[in-house]
Parts: structure tokens; C-alpha cells; sequence
């Protein structure tokens, strides 16, 4: 990760560049340091596909029809869909870098496509 991030997500995670080319979909490495917990956010027109390439950490997820969501540990190797406007958060519980591929569709179409969630399931945000 040398160099910094490329740009900072509105949940407050390090956003690298991956594919920037494609018409129909994004593609970028999300990365949370240790102890970080992500700001709760829903998107208004995207749906992510996280696929996780290291560290330790766990997701939480609530769709609108849902009152509390779920939580689910992750790890390397592990994938989470995250549906067009379901809210969530992360926490990196490890010692490593939570790591992950984000594959948007369509493409990412800028900051206000995140819109705040009043509390996610995972604490205060540190980042």
C-alpha cells in the first residue's frame, strides 16, 4: 500500500484503483486498519460483490426489510453481497490490514451515491 490510497470512501475506508476502464462495473481494493470500524452507510443505486484477500473482520448488513441485520466474520477468501440499498459496516478485528476486492455495478458514480445510516451494528465509527 505504498504511496497512499487513491481516494477515501465515504464509510471512511482506503480505496485503491484496480480497473478503472470498464463501462458496466468498478472494480477497486478497499482497505481498513486494524481496530478501524467504517462509518454505516447504504448505496442508492450500486450493488458490491466483496471478495477478501486478507486480514481478519466482520460485516454488518441490514436490508431495509430487516429491524436489526446480521453480522458475519470474514477472512481471506471469504465474499459478501452487498444489495442496492442495504446499509453496512465493517471492523477490522485483526492484527493485518482487512483487505478486500469491491466489484461495483454499475460503476461507482461518485461520493453521494453513499448515503449516511444513522447507526450501523458494529459500534462507532473510528475512521
Amino acid at each position: 500500500m505504498a504511496g497512499g490510497p487513491d481516494a477515501i470512501a465515504p464509510d471512511g475506508s482506503e480505496i485503491y484503483f484496480r480497473v478503472g476502464d470498464a463501462k458496466h462495473a468498478s472494480l477497486v481494493e478497499v482497505v481498513l486498519r486494524p481496530g478501524g470500524v467504517s462509518r454505516p452507510v447504504r448505496h442508492r443505486t450500486v450493488e458490491e460483490i466483496w471478495y477478501f484477500l486478507g486480514g481478519e473482520g466482520e460485516v454488518w448488513r441490514r436490508r431495509r426489510d430487516e429491524p436489526a441485520g446480521e453480522t458475519v466474520q470474514v477472512t481471506a477468501g471469504d465474499s459478501v453481497v452487498i444489495p442496492t440499498g442495504c446499509a453496512f459496516q465493517f471492523h477490522c478485528t485483526g492484527s493485518e490490514l482487512l483487505r478486500f476486492l469491491c466489484f461495483t455495478t454499475p460503476p461507482w458514480p461518485g461520493d453521494d451515491e453513499a448515503v449516511p445510516v444513522e447507526a450501523g451494528g458494529l459500534g462507532e465509527p473510528t475512521v
